[in-house]
């Protein structure tokens, strides 16, 4: 086998051993309708009505039942959250720490300041943190995409 005919080859398995590794759920992503995380979170009615494809660092999965996952945004200290019904997709917790591009529907959910107390509380206690709801103030919105692909990578 000549060098050339070598290296297509090391090349070739390189792309399969890479396609091999990338986890596919549902349908195929659409990367023409990628956004940055940052971007959306910045102005999310815009993202509403459209598909949209999010791309970021896998830092948490759903333990119990994997029909969530949490990416970290191209932000710095911010997060997304896709999430779908139990048993649609399953997201394995091994996911995490891995890279994940998810394409789906953007869902914005406006709570009041009641809801916005509980909802933090409970996201510290999960977190093990330290929390004052009389520290908030005002009512958070929360934004999930409900995805119909998501590939995930090393």
């Amino acid at each position: 086998m000549n060098n050339v005919m070598k290296s297509v080859f090391i090349l070739a398995s390189l792309g399969f051993s890479a396609a091999v590794l990338a986890q596919n759920f549902g349908g195929k992503v659409d990367l023409t309708a990628l956004a940055p995380i940052s971007s959306i979170v910045a102005a999310p009615d815009k993202y509403l009505q459209k598909p949209v494809t999010v791309e970021g660092k896998i830092v948490s999965v759903c333990a119990k039942q994997g029909c969530w996952m949490q990416l970290v945004s191209d932000a710095s200290e911010q997060q997304f959250k896709i999430k779908v019904r139990d048993g649609e997709m399953v997201f394995p917790v091994s996911a995490k720490g891995k890279k994940a591009i998810a394409t789906g529907q953007l869902v914005k959910t406006e709570l009041d300041l009641e809801s916005s107390r509980e909802h933090l509380a409970e996201l510290a206690e999960q977190n093990h943190t330290a929390f004052d709801a009389n520290l908030v103030t005002q009512p958070i919105v929360l934004l999930q995409l409900v995805p119909t692909a998501v590939e995930i990578s090393d």
